[in-house]
């Protein structure tokens, strides 16, 4: 096997072994579908702020998650917060199918998505 080859191979489980818990389960964060139309997105991220029981107050001015300050970025933000709460009682990333879910942690800057196992 080539040295280039053994290397990339290398990364390549390295990565995949970030990503796994030490149980073995896969992280996964639950963001706002890109496709899904805006009026969609706003009346699930309503609904996750609201009913849904997420804590958005890292959405508001001057806190850690509110720049990029888009309608997407929001709305990821609180679907993820929620499926991260709920998930051990039957929650899913659904949100009439305005989100989905996503190995890659989409944490960005100051905004960190939690991840509960």
């Amino acid at each position: 096997m080539s040295s280039a080859l053994l290397s990339i191979l290398l990364a390549f489980l390295i990565a995949i072994s970030t990503l796994q818990t030490s149980d073995g389960e896969f992280m996964e964060w639950c963001i706002a579908d890109g496709q899904t139309p805006d009026d969609e997105l706003q009346m699930a991220l309503d609904w996750a702020c609201g009913k849904g029981g997420a804590d958005c107050n890292k959405l508001q001015a001057k806190q850690p998650c509110y720049f990029p300050n888009t309608l997407r970025d929001h709305a990821s933000y609180a679907f993820n917060d929620y499926y991260q709460k709920f998930k051990h009682q039957g929650a899913t990333c659904y949100f009439h199918a305005a989100a989905m879910i996503t190995d890659l942690d989409p944490s960005h800057r100051s905004c960190k998505f939690e991840y509960r196992p």
